[in-house]
């Protein structure tokens, strides 16, 4: 078993999950690389360059689908298992959907709860339930971790997005409950809240948006970025796997608890 703090990301092969487990493997922690399992040579991928870099067996990856419960305990035991106690927990994965609110179908609208709601759910309980099973952690170390992907749409409304922003209101709400009835288990739950960042599922966004507004595919992306963000640029995952894995997993946040911090340049003010 390896000595380094055991983390776990969700939806780590690719995005701010990936920026995430590279900064994590940076600050000393073993990492659990997690997708679906369609996107398993996108996992392999990543472990093989943390385990390059950073010494064999910093790095396993283990596909799960965190909408099932199952799996996401699953994920944890093989984690435990190969890596050790586990220290962090980031529920990172969600997807989301362009789409006028008159358009879902009720299965758009699970679909999207099923991943970045349930997905949610069901990391942090079971993160939190191998946590009080293996006891405090040592005084001079990192406490336990539970963090999960909010969103900018959890505190501002996007037109096309209803769906996306209900769900990670719901992770924001969550947030703030569990992290009251964990901290007595000295447990800290937080939300990050990325802006609009240059990644795949953006991309998907841009796509979508353009074709329903008459924009060119990324004209989108750029016309909310200048539009809408102070700092007048496209977030890039790096501006929040440092918040992520530099500050919230460290031992600098030990008092920072049931909060959600926004890392979006300059969008929304809370």
């Amino acid at each position: 078993m390896a000595s380094k703090p055991a983390a776990i990301v969700t939806g780590s092969g690719r995005g701010i999950g990936e920026s995430i487990v590279y900064r994590l493997a940076e600050e000393g922690f073993s990492i659990c690389v997690n997708d679906i399992s369609s996107n398993q040579a996108a996992i392999d991928t990543v472990v093989d360059n943390i385990n390059t870099k950073f010494g064999q067996g910093t790095a396993i990856g283990v596909a799960a689908d965190v909408s099932s419960s199952d799996e996401v305990k699953r994920m944890i035991d093989q984690t435990v298992q190969q890596l050790g106690p586990l220290r962090v927990m980031i529920a990172n994965a969600g997807i989301a959907q362009v789409a006028s609110a008159l358009d879902l179908t009720p299965e758009d609208f699970t679909r999207i709860f099923n991943v970045n709601v349930l997905g949610v759910f069901n990391c942090y309980v079971h993160a939190a339930r191998q946590m009080i099973a293996q006891g405090p952690v040592v005084e001079d170390a990192i406490g336990y971790r539970i963090l999960g992907a909010a969103s900018i749409a959890s505190f501002k409304p996007f037109a096309l997005l209803s769906h996306y922003c209900m769900s990670k209101g719901a992770v924001r709400s969550f947030t703030q409950t569990f992290a009251i009835e964990m901290a007595r288990h000295k447990i800290t739950v937080n939300c990050y809240a990325p802006g609009i960042v240059g990644t795949a599922m953006w991309d998907e966004v841009d796509e979508k948006l353009g074709e329903l507004e008459g924009r060119p595919r990324g004209e989108s992306l750029k016309k909310y970025s200048t539009d809408l963000t102070a700092m007048g640029r496209v977030s890039v995952p790096e501006d929040v796997s440092k918040v992520v894995g530099g500050f919230l997993c460290s031992r600098d946040s030990d008092f920072v608890t049931g909060q959600t911090l926004v890392v979006d340049g300059g969008i929304v003010f809370t």
